[in-house]
């Protein structure tokens, strides 16, 4: 899977050509629509909508076929097919193809200007919203960064216990099979066992939890991500018992310990966590609301193109699958607005986006009825 950086989409965002072409669609990993080529024909359709858009300017068919023959190439190409993901990307201009298979859906369309639409492309990098997941198990222990979209294991081999019995000292597979637990229910787990013997289980269970942390800390005490222990039900308050880092999910992740889908764990992982990162979007839109009217905020595109230029902008929100065309010129520091788009203009709602997002700001891409002036296209709180 070809991920794309915050260099690349620089990158992409800095080029300038009479024909850029940028093209998104959704794609499927599995089913039916593998079977059938479904996203081979929407590809297909996507160029058959491109060549009238080339066909619109002085160039022939001879040219336009050339232009786009990498692209074509791939309606025929099986084996890409066969290895898709959520999302399909693809960017193309003279002598530049770039192809990102991507764990985003998008909607489709296409775009043929002087310069490349990479606005969709931006919720995979809108704020930080990365977090940290423990795989936890008494038998191995996983820690994992990770995002909506992707994931990465960090290696804590050397700084944990690898196993239970390393921690405290007996023979924990003989132990094991006295006072194993079980998943009842819904995940809930109970200890087998009376009175004294239980106490004990817990008790090395929760030696060999501190010992955990205190390894894990040496990594991530100094972060201030989101952790979230994925492991049966009966060990989260355990765990939570000992545990020291700051900022430990109240909530776990119930699973049964033979799961070992990664991509599955992050889903689950962000359906509980979506809410805590979705706080900062909400605390911005209060916050342009309350000085909705004032030097603080803009809805007017000709204003927002020169701040987000600057670095002005602290966070822009832009209305999903709208637009505005025209162009700006910064010798003159003049935006002219178009009713379409034409062979001389550009997106001005990608440009602020891209600049924006840039420059270190944030960008959010929100239906009409959540932005936060809905009567504007693009919304901008500047830092000051």
């Amino acid at each position: 899977m070809a991920t794309i950086t915050k260099q690349e989409l620089q990158d992409l965002e800095s080029i300038r050509n009479v024909h850029c072409i940028s093209i998104y669609m959704p794609t499927h990993q599995k089913g039916e629509e593998v079977l059938q080529q479904e996203d081979a024909k929407l590809l297909k359709n996507h160029l058959k909508e491109v060549k009238l858009k080339l066909e619109q300017e002085p160039l022939g068919k001879r040219e336009i076929a050339e232009l786009i023959a990498p692209i074509q190439e791939l309606i025929h190409d099986g084996e890409f097919w066969r290895h898709q993901s959520n999302g399909l990307a693809l960017f193309l201009t003279n002598g530049i193809v770039k192809k990102y298979t991507l764990p985003i859906s998008f909607k489709p369309f296409n775009h043929v200007a002087n310069s490349l639409y990479l606005t969709p492309l931006l919720p995979m990098f809108t704020g930080d919203d990365s977090f940290f997941l423990l795989w936890l198990q008494l038998e191995k222990v996983k820690l994992y960064k990770k995002t909506r979209y992707y994931s990465s294991e960090i290696q804590i081999e050397d700084k944990i216990p690898s196993r239970m019995e390393e921690r405290v000292g007996y023979d924990y597979e003989q132990k094991s099979l006295q006072f194993r637990s079980q998943q009842e229910g819904h995940g809930a787990a109970a200890f087998h066992g009376h009175g004294e013997a239980d106490r004990d289980r817990k008790n090395e269970i929760e030696r060999y939890f501190s010992a955990l942390d205190r390894g894990l800390m040496t990594l991530i005490q100094n972060e201030s991500k989101p952790l979230i222990i994925a492991c049966q039900d009966y060990l989260f308050p355990i765990y939570q018992k000992v545990n020291t880092y700051k900022y430990l999910l109240a909530d776990h992740i119930s699973f049964d310990p033979t799961e070992t889908d990664e991509s599955k764990l992050r889903e689950l992982a962000w359906k509980k966590l979506s809410p805590v990162f979705d706080k900062e979007r909400l605390e911005k839109i209060e916050i342009f609301k309350k000085f909705d009217g004032t030097s603080r905020t803009s809805s007017d595109i000709e204003q927002i193109i020169p701040a987000a230029i600057l670095g002005k902008i602290d966070s822009l929100f832009i209305q999903k699958n709208e637009d505005i065309w025209g162009i700006y010129e910064p010798e003159k520091d003049l935006v002219r607005v178009d009713k379409e788009l034409l062979p001389s203009n550009v997106s001005l709602l990608n440009r602020a986006a891209m600049k924006t997002f840039l420059n270190g700001g944030k960008v959010y891409l929100l239906e009409k009825e959540d932005m936060p002036n809905p009567f504007s296209k693009i919304n901008a709180l500047y830092r000051y």
